[in-house]
């Protein structure tokens, strides 16, 4: 028999305590889970939140890169100090306050975008904020109060550039409220250290190190000639709304710059241009080209070779061009073709565009036709700056001496019966009415001035002079006569005895009314007559009258009904301007400068004598008078078609960069009109690299940068 015996065990102790166990532990990994998950979703929350910061400052500083230079011409305008609603928008408060909205850093989603879904939502970002108060989010550096820091009078030490000196008060005082851009702006001793030559010598313009950025007007580390206004300001978007967001984040410093930039290159002009081959489609022929080429848009045909091509709106290359001994058979801005080949070629890509770089802007001055005609534009008033736009813009409007057309003989026979000549004297201007057809005194010829009235003296020093000395058509001349003239009975006997009489004088003009064979009527300018012409009239030296406008006087207030203004492009029905005994131009040590809306005529050599170089300039070969010419229109010859063409220096144009038909810089006219052929034109285009060098009339370009100053590498200028 078998017998099995079943033992009894209390049932389910051991399951319970193993069912508790389990789930006291799967209770704690959950929990641990979730706390791990409610971290790492907080963590992902302040990284996203840190990185939506951080986009929406990179857009609020491009947008103070666009706005910046926009509200500094408008504080050069007229009447933007005419009341505070004008004068309030151009602040920086509310510039950066325009720069918050223009970014859209206020919100995630804006309620237009919403309104256009057609749903209801309900936003969760804890950064969205509205950022109402720009004193919360921007400062000044340091100790500085106000948004920002004016890099004028003081030094932000190192990291930072060396600042302008302004003893202009209001311009000071002016610059830490609005951007100021102004002529009281200068380089002084505290800008010693981070520029290239002496302040003393070169307040206005020095040598600068180009910017390390895409855009190549120049090379970075290139040293060019400008100037650098600046502002410095620290920015802390999170700031306002850390209560909400518990996120923190660190004060930056930046520095927004407006380089001013006189036109320097070889060929600068924001222009639509077509290079290396002429209107008519035949190819350069002998044309040097020494340094970089700047145009608005740009196309290149054959086989130019360029050194360096910037651009603000594209160029077109051909196949067989070469930039920077670089050839490109694809658009030279395709993505990824600069980055390989600065990694194979280890240097600065020879083609570039303005908006390659993120938070820099090119912004050449170009006020088009304007530029050569100073009665276009009313007196400005209420201005913010010192120095108003037009003044600052305006080639004919910065000219030291004006030569104006004011009177005509009738509707029928335009011939000028009246200039007036414009000139500084102990830097005041002077007015001086010309009659070409009567005389200042009954019975005296046209051309003379008067002088003094009688036993007075006249000093003319080495002026060469025709002299007159009476009264009541009653005179007695004497010629070829310089130096202190006293006029009396004793010198000139007595021509009209018991009657005051006075002394009379009549130089070597330096201008008159001249006709073309075809007799198309001109005024022709003789510079190398304006030194002792200056004298004469005791006037300034020509270090300080040495630019020149001629103009119509159109206007009905100080002109004559007969006048009109001048067509552009011009016409043969206008006046002409003809420019002779102008090769030596060694009278005007620091250049000399023409601006005209007259079709202008070479009928000499021009500029032609090399001079001494300003002390400490070294140049690489013989140093001739800074000159510059600007005219809508220019032909060479008076007489008959010259046989050829030799011109050395720079070319631009004032031409917009939106036309649609190109301009063709270095096409040439004879006197005929004819166009020049290449074998008859001979170039050799270099750059500007000294302040010294610069004329008194250039046209100018603005480029605005804004960069971060981190603290931790703050080890120079």
């Amino acid at each position: 028999m078998k017998t099995c015996v079943i033992k009894h065990r209390p049932c389910g102790y051991v399951s319970f305590l193993l069912v508790l166990s389990m789930g006291i532990l799967l209770t704690l990994l959950m929990v641990l889970a979730y706390r791990r998950a409610s971290a790492s979703q907080m963590n992902q929350a302040a990284v996203q939140l840190q990185l939506d910061y951080g986009e929406k400052q990179e857009a609020i500083l491009r947008s103070l890169v666009a706005s910046v230079p926009n509200r500094a011409i408008r504080a050069m305008q007229s009447l933007s100090n005419s009341a505070t609603t004008i004068s309030a928008p151009l602040s920086w408060e509310n510039i950066f306050g325009d720069a918050l909205a223009a970014a859209n850093a206020r919100q995630s989603i804006s309620t237009q975008v919403l309104t256009a879904l057609g749903i209801a939502a309900v936003v969760g970002n804890s950064g969205d904020a509205p950022l109402s108060n720009p004193d919360l989010i921007f400062k000044a550096l340091g100790s500085d109060t106000g948004l920002v820091s004016a890099g004028i009078n003081h030094s932000q030490g190192s990291g930072y550039p060396v600042p302008l000196t302004c003893n202009n008060t209001s311009d000071a005082s002016n610059d830490a409220i609005w951007p100021i851009i102004a002529s009281s702006k200068v380089y002084g001793t505290l800008a010693q250290s981070g520029v290239g030559l002496p302040v003393s010598t070169y307040p206005n313009f020095n040598l600068l190190t180009y910017p390390n950025i895409n855009f190549g007007y120049c090379h970075p580390g290139q040293v060019f000639v400008a100037k650098r206004n600046w502002w410095g300001f620290s920015m802390n978007l999170a700031g306002p709304n850390v209560a909400s967001t518990a996120s923190t984040m660190q004060w930056r410093d930046f520095v927004l710059s407006i380089y001013e930039i006189p036109s320097q290159l070889p060929i600068s002009a924001s222009s639509f241009m077509e290079l290396g081959q002429s209107a008519g489609g035949a190819p350069w022929g002998d044309v040097t080209i020494n340094g970089g080429v700047f145009a608005g848009r740009a196309l290149v045909d054959g086989s130019t070779a360029l050194p360096a091509l910037a651009t603000r709106r594209g160029a077109t290359l051909s196949t067989s061009t070469t930039v920077g001994g670089q050839s490109f058979t694809a658009d030279p801005f395709t993505p990824g073709l600069r980055e390989a080949y600065q990694l194979t070629q280890g240097d600065f890509f020879p083609v570039s565009l303005a908006s390659e770089s993120g938070r820099v802007a090119f912004i050449p001055i170009n006020r088009g036709a304007d530029y050569f005609d100073r009665f276009a534009h009313a007196t400005e008033t209420a201005v913010l700056s010192s120095t108003t736009w037009d003044n600052y813009s305006l080639g004919a409007l910065q000219c030291a001496m004006r030569l104006d057309i004011t009177q005509a003989m009738s509707a029928t026979n335009p011939t000028p019966t009246i200039l007036r000549f414009s000139y500084l004297k102990s830097g005041n201007r002077q007015d001086l009415i010309l009659p070409l057809t009567t005389g200042p005194a009954s019975g005296l010829p046209a051309g003379y001035l008067p002088a003094c009235g009688q036993d007075q003296s006249y000093d003319f020093g080495t002026a060469v002079v025709d002299l007159a000395y009476g009264a009541n058509g009653q005179f007695a001349y004497q010629t070829g006569m310089s130096g202190v003239i006293t006029f009396n009975t004793a010198r000139f006997g007595d021509p009209l005895i018991g009657t005051p009489k006075s002394g009379y004088f009549k130089p070597s003009y330096p201008f008159e009314v001249k006709p073309l064979a075809a007799g198309k009527i001109c005024i022709a300018v003789y510079p190398q007559r304006i030194a002792a012409f200056l004298k004469a009239l005791q006037a300034d030296a020509t270090s300080a009258n040495n630019s020149l406008v001629v103009n119509v006087d159109y206007t009905t207030q100080t002109g004559s009904a007969f006048l009109n203004k001048p067509a552009i492009p011009c016409t043969d029905l206008d006046y002409g301007l003809i420019l002779q005994e102008c090769a030596n131009l060694s009278s005007f040590p620091t250049g000399f400068s023409l601006v005209t809306n007259l079709r202008l005529y070479f009928g000499d050599d021009f500029n032609t004598t090399a001079i001494t170089p300003p002390a400490g300039f070294t140049p690489a070969g013989p140093f001739y008078p800074p000159c510059s010419i600007f005219t809508p229109e220019k032909r060479y010859g008076v007489e008959l078609d010259p046989l050829g063409l030799i011109f050395s220096g720079q070319v631009g144009s004032v031409a917009s960069e939106a036309a649609s038909i190109p301009i063709y810089p270095l096409d040439s006219k004879a006197l005929s009109g004819a166009s020049m052929t290449a074998s008859q034109i001979h170039v050799n285009l270099l750059p500007i690299t000294h302040p010294a060098a610069l004329p008194p009339i250039y046209m100018m370009n603005w480029l605005v940068l804004l960069e971060e100053r981190r603290r931790e590498f703050n080890t120079g200028n």
